[in-house]
């Protein structure tokens, strides 16, 4: 394959969870062969997620058509067969441990993105079943966060700026608060909640309509080519970047309200609805 997709029609931007995959976090055989039929058709099949790469689903990896992956809401563009960043934005790290020393004094746990990986607290680790009831982030939490002995301690070693950090809490309370507070102590942060309990903190050029406008200019794609699949908050940037933005039936209010096209839920293949309509003119 040459160094960019050829012959390029458009990008299909995908939120992963909540919009791609089903409930139970699978993908569906309908979804996969729309998908495949788009890749054939010249369309760039991109994965757009809060999620770093490596915590991607793997049936979602393995897609023989994926070639360019949006990641931690943004911060990073990649190119998956060359290894080229085409986009990045990371919060200065020294900055992230100066949030942390602030979350100290309230009832939550914390961790970072970092190259890729996901590092957390070990004594934190420990309290994820008490932070949140949610089953599917307490699996990915557990799964997925990299035991350090303490989180400030290991970034500042390290001195390389991070890609996210976020926190779950058990308190609605303080959720609010810190909605509110964190934004007015701290510049050029952006704030967004993609989990129950939960809120991310990423740098304010690290949203996925930066991040696809970012792979559309290096596709040489026209950003009215583009259309992206959401559900939840941190996909409301790039449901108004796109030339389309196609909300979820299962989306938040606010991303219904932003979008073009409504489809069908996540659980009832709305992504192949979306596609066929507005990229295959099947529907």
């Amino acid at each position: 394959m040459s160094d960019k997709i050829n012959n390029c029609n458009g990008i299909i931007a995908l939120d992963l969870d909540g919009t791609l995959l089903a409930s139970d976090k699978s993908l569906s055989q309908v979804n996969r062969d729309t998908l495949a039929q788009a890749a054939a058709d010249g369309w760039a099949v991109v994965p757009t997620t809060g999620r770093f790469y490596g915590a991607i689903p793997q049936i979602v990896r393995e897609l023989p058509f994926v070639r360019y992956a949006i990641t931690v809401n943004g911060a990073e563009v990649a190119d998956l067969e060359n290894g080229n960043i085409v986009y990045k934005a990371e919060i200065p790290y020294k900055k992230v441990i100066e949030i942390m020393e602030f979350l100290d004094s309230y009832p939550l746990i914390y961790d970072i993105y970092q190259g890729g990986e996901a590092f957390m607290t070990a004594s934190m680790k420990e309290k994820i079943d008490i932070m949140t009831d949610d089953v599917h982030y307490r699996k990915m939490l557990k799964e997925l966060r990299q035991p350090v002995d303490e989180l400030k301690a290991f970034i500042a070693e390290r001195k390389q700026d991070i890609q996210k950090t976020q926190f779950v809490t058990y308190d609605a309370d303080v959720h609010k608060q810190l909605m509110e507070v964190l934004p007015q102590k701290f510049s050029d942060i952006v704030l967004t909640v993609t989990a129950k309990n939960n809120i991310e903190i990423n740098d304010t050029k690290a949203n996925k309509g930066q991040a696809l406008w970012a792979l559309a200019d290096y596709l040489g794609v026209p950003r009215e080519n583009t259309i992206a699949f959401g559900d939840a908050l941190n996909d409301m940037a790039m449901i108004k970047a796109a030339g389309t933005g196609v909300a979820m039936a299962n989306a938040c209010e606010e991303i219904k309200a932003a979008a073009d096209f409504i489809t069908l839920s996540n659980d009832e293949d709305g992504v192949a609805y979306g596609i066929n309509k507005f990229c295959l003119n099947q529907v």
